[in-house]
């Protein structure tokens, strides 16, 4: 069985994120936390946490990145009652057996994006389209005989996604000369 950590290759998830989840922590999308919230309306931190971020379950912090990594059935079932414990604390789950349901289904999605090998990092992206969220997630491939050592040593991603056309670098330098 395989399941998802939190992983920081650099601290930029500390400036990324309002709350940026702890490294090696049990991970899920997340999507969820948004789900009150429109994300046309969504700026700064919690856009980007929107866009690129896995929730880390302890934390309830946010994670660019996450690592597939072995796990046992005990792994699995922790993490399942980590997480029904976090809907019904601070997300207001009516109650434990709901809060596990839900819990349970994000842990099977998570499991359904663990099909590469352990160690492959994952990133996801979501936009909305038709006033629906969508999600993509793509591998990271390392270069041949590297590790986890630098953020910026990845060649190639696989199932990637089209870039925001709206980015503009040039923008983005201004407004941070502007803080």
């Amino acid at each position: 069985m395989k399941l998802l950590r939190t992983i920081a290759l650099d601290p930029s998830d500390t400036f990324v994120f309002d709350a940026a989840a702890e490294p090696g922590e049990w991970a899920v999308s997340g999507a969820f936390r948004f789900c009150d919230h429109d994300p046309a309306t969504l700026s700064g931190k919690a856009r980007a946490a929107f866009r690129s971020g896995f929730l880390g379950v302890q934390s309830w912090g946010w994670s660019t990145l996450a690592q597939i990594v072995p796990a046992t059935e005990s792994d699995c079932r922790a993490l399942i009652e980590l997480l029904a414990g976090q809907l019904i604390d601070r997300f207001g789950a009516p109650d434990p057996a709901t809060a596990r349901t839900a819990a349970e289904e994000e842990v099977a999605f998570v499991q359904s994006l663990c099909a590469h090998p352990i160690s492959s990092l994952i990133a996801v992206h979501r936009s909305v389209s038709g006033g629906e969220v969508r999600e993509s997630f793509r591998r990271l491939q390392l270069r041949q005989g590297q590790g986890h050592g630098k953020a910026f040593s990845f060649m190639e991603a696989e199932d990637d996604v089209e870039p925001d056309s709206n980015v503009r670098l040039a923008d983005m330098s201004r407004e941070r000369q502007h803080r």
